[in-house]
């Protein structure tokens, strides 16, 4: 039995033990003795205390015979009840319980976070990477050891559970989330899990990890935005180091540089930008923001490699950048 089902049994059963007590002499003697009275001795007599018999027990061998019933079972529930507590506390799985509560209120205020089902050797350093990039992130995971691991990230929020499961994916706040990203250890629960993601939140980005490349077109079909093969990436990767080892290197450094988190990242220009028909030029954003810009795609449209600066921002532009995270997470909220 979990621990919540121990927790809520203790807090009926107890209640439930006084009550059938008390209800027990009211019964026995008719109603002629008052049942607060009745209540008084049900507690003087499980917890021994023994102030005396407020009801006449003794003589009454209907009486007795409930007394000693009602001992016997009563106090077996009272001191497995403290037993249980006491185990809780020293085993610090009531301390659990209220994180995973405060846990929960925290996520139910969210709005425009990222889910990561998965806190496995794919899942926690994508988890790392969207932290320090600034975004709120909620981890799925059902594994102890793995979330354990993943706490250790600070900022992040959790739930645990089995991201297949719709209710977790509830808990975990994908009704109003930005984005998810499945990366679980089997194809088929990443099939699931993305059909589920996109039936509960139909303007969600959804991306999912794959081993199988034959099984790609079912997860786009199920809802997945994009899908990603840690095998064919790793393989690219592995070409890279060989042929280009340098631009390798730049781009690890950019990552793992402790002198700032420098990355590439993307702008969206709205009507309302300050900057909206201005050319890029007149944008301010290498001067005020300290941002550089690589390229950029208006909607439906090519992406633009380098842009020259007379390029016009015109609302729906995407802006590809690289800067400083911090400096992004500025220009976003400014712009």
């Amino acid at each position: 039995m979990d621990i919540t089902r121990r927790l809520k049994l203790l807090l009926v059963s107890i209640p439930a033990v006084f009550l059938f007590g008390s209800v027990g002499y009211y019964l026995i003697y008719m109603g002629q003795i008052r049942f607060i009275e009745c209540l008084y001795m049900t507690v003087i007599s499980i917890t021994s205390v023994g102030y005396g018999e407020i009801v006449p027990v003794t003589g009454n061998a209907v009486a007795e015979i409930f007394t000693m019933v009602l001992l016997i079972f009563g106090m077996g529930i009272i001191a497995y009840a403290l037993s249980t507590m006491t185990a809780l506390v020293i085993e610090g799985e009531l301390t659990g319980i209220l994180r995973a509560s405060k846990m929960k209120k925290q996520i139910s205020k969210l709005d425009g976070h990222y889910i990561v089902c998965g806190g496995g050797e794919t899942g926690r350093p994508l988890i790392h990477e969207l932290v320090k990039n600034g975004e709120t992130v909620v981890v799925v995971e059902k594994d102890e050891e793995k979330l354990r691991l993943c706490q250790e990230i600070e900022g992040v929020l959790f739930v645990k559970g089995d991201a297949s499961d719709d209710h977790v994916l509830v808990q975990a706040g994908i009704e109003k989330a930005k984005g998810i990203v499945v990366c679980l250890a089997s194809d088929k629960d990443s099939l699931y899990t993305t059909m589920s993601a996109r039936m509960l939140n139909k303007s969600l980005r959804i991306i999912s990890r794959v081993t199988d490349p034959q099984l790609e077109a079912k997860l786009i079909k199920a809802g997945a935005d994009k899908v990603v093969s840690p095998n064919f990436i790793g393989a690219l990767r592995m070409a890279s180091e060989m042929i280009r080892p340098t631009v390798v290197d730049f781009l690890d450094s950019m990552l793992r540089s402790k002198q700032g988190n420098l990355r590439i990242n993307e702008i969206t220009i709205s009507a309302h930008s300050a900057i909206s028909g201005k050319m890029m030029m007149e944008s301010g954003l290498k001067d005020k923001y300290n941002i550089l810009v690589l390229g950029c795609r208006q909607v439906g449209g090519e992406i633009v490699f380098n842009p020259p600066p007379t390029k016009v921002l015109i609302p729906g532009t995407t802006l590809i950048v690289m800067g400083d995270a911090k400096d992004v997470a500025r220009a976003k909220e400014h712009l």
